[in-house]
């Protein structure tokens, strides 16, 4: 049976676009007992698959484990998952024990830069839809169900006890970064570790958001077919220099410079994260002060 294949997954990295993911999972990778998902996002468990991906079939167990080839804890970094309403059900079901490292990010800056990345690249117009309307854009649920943490940590606790999740906000990575890292560690159970933090390159960065050429996306789908471990140690190499093979010119071209939102393009956002961050705040206690 397929499901024989199931890893044994101990460790959720969940989140949201633009709340630093990237960069804890490019930090955690570094430790020996911890064995981070290959790619990142191997987006089985949910069926968000990206901001505009969905799919609803049944996760594909043998890729999945095979996203899963070192030792120690494994850990899914599929941030995606904490917006999609059926993965909750799917975790409990297979790890019941499984621990939550949730990035959030004050909500209303992470949307727009969420959805100034998206405009950068062109993924609105790659999936048919235009979101140069900021107002509109909200409207979209693909945008605004990564931005309302209250909606979904309330699915989660349906299925999870509070103490499974630990909730950081992404200003304290930054600014308490060794603190973070010691209780992200303790919380999903594996030893102390002295981590390399100048090896680690930041990720996602404005400079890197450029549309792709046609060329670029051939060159995307050609690359995607390479098997991993084939693939692996040269974007590894690269990586480790931070070169973004992406920012080639014959890959891609100038983002555009946009004007700055006004104010009335974002009174229904704020409205409705207000709400939402009540939910956040009544079911997990989390400190949102400076957010406000």
């Amino acid at each position: 049976m397929m499901e024989d294949l199931v890893p044994d997954v101990g460790a959720f990295l969940l989140g949201a676009p633009k709340s630093g993911t990237t960069w804890l999972a490019n930090v955690l990778e570094q430790h020996p007992g911890i064995c981070i998902s290959d790619p990142k996002e191997p987006n089985e468990v949910a069926t968000h698959r990206g901001t505009f991906g969905r799919n609803n079939d049944e996760p594909n167990w043998e890729r999945y484990a095979e996203c899963f080839m070192g030792d120690g804890l494994k850990m899914d970094c599929s941030v995606h998952a904490l917006a999609c309403p059926v993965a909750p059900s799917r975790v409990i079901k297979h790890w019941p024990e499984a621990r939550f490292v949730v990035c959030l990010r004050e909500p209303r800056s992470r949307t727009i830069s969420h959805w100034g990345m998206v405009l950068d690249t062109e993924e609105d117009k790659q999936n048919g839809v235009d979101w140069s309307d900021f107002a509109s854009a909200w409207r979209d649920e693909r945008l605004s169900c990564d931005t309302l943490y209250g909606s979904c940590m309330e699915r989660w606790l349906g299925s999870f006890s509070r103490d499974s999740f630990l909730l950081i906000d992404s200003d304290r990575m930054r600014n308490e970064t060794r603190v973070v890292l010691s209780e992200v560690l303790e919380h999903v159970g594996v030893g102390a570790y002295d981590f390399d933090l100048n090896a680690v390159h930041n990720a996602n960065t404005a400079s890197d958001r450029r549309p792709l050429t046609l060329f670029g996306r051939v060159f995307k789908g050609v690359a995607s077919l390479i098997p991993g471990i084939v693939k692996r140690p040269l974007v590894s190499s690269l990586q480790s220099r931070g070169i973004n093979v992406y920012k080639m010119p014959v890959l891609s071209s100038q983002r555009e410079e946009r004007e700055e939102l006004n104010e009335s393009e974002m009174v229904q956002m704020r409205e409705d994260v207000c709400r939402d961050l009540s939910v956040l705040t009544e079911l997990t206690g989390f400190e949102i002060s400076n957010w406000l």
